[in-house]
């Protein structure tokens, strides 16, 4: 397929460069802003995932939760930790922006299976683990048709769905539908959770 082994890169690289060159002067505030929401424990959020082929990257995004622990040492439930700022930051899904970093590195698309936790990779089905097949995106198509308040089960067939039509009219789809659900704020958590709930095989 000519679009998705050569066009699709060249498409993302372009697209994100030219916008995080627009955008440059919010991400500046932003950092800033969550910088000192955060209580000084910085304003970006890295961590390991599984990229196209189940190949390890630090996918990069703004943090939206504060380090704050119990007694104990450990860290408080999400919710406790998420703040006021993060909220809004992450309603707006302006936490996935510094991913278009990623998406210059090669590390990821635009348009794509999300990236999910490394902890996840042995409890996939070999249907489920061809989400990899593809470079994971900021967004996807199981992003536009229920993002967080589908079921895990759903969520892996639409992802494989997505990788046997990669397309430049399906990538432009879930682009506009993407943009819509952005300004609606839909579906952006389940309700009364900060994260969605841990997948474990079964759900």
């Amino acid at each position: 397929m000519i679009y998705r082994d050569y066009l699709k890169r060249f498409f993302d690289f372009s697209i994100s460069l030219i916008a995080l060159t627009c955008i440059s002067p919010i991400l500046l505030v932003v950092t800033i802003w969550l910088h000192f929401a955060n209580k000084g424990s910085g304003a970006f959020f890295f961590q390991e995932r599984p990229g196209k082929d189940a190949k390890i990257f630090k996918v990069i995004k703004f943090k939206t939760m504060t380090d704050d622990r119990d007694a104990e040492g450990n860290l408080l439930p999400d919710e406790d930790r998420l703040t006021k700022v993060g909220k809004f930051v992450r309603s707006t899904s302006i936490d996935e922006l510094p991913q278009l970093i990623n998406v210059l590195k090669g590390d990821m698309a635009l348009i794509g299976p999300r990236p999910l936790l490394v902890q996840y990779l042995p409890l996939y089905s070999k249907e489920q683990a061809r989400r990899h097949e593809v470079r994971p995106g900021i967004s996807g198509w199981a992003q536009c048709h229920g993002r967080n308040a589908i079921s895990w089960t759903e969520k892996f067939k639409l992802d494989v769905w997505y990788v046997d039509h990669v397309s430049f009219l399906t990538d432009m789809k879930v682009i506009w539908i993407t943009i819509q659900k952005v300004i609606k704020r839909a579906d952006i958590n389940e309700e009364g959770q900060a994260t969605m709930e841990a997948f474990n095989g079964n759900n």
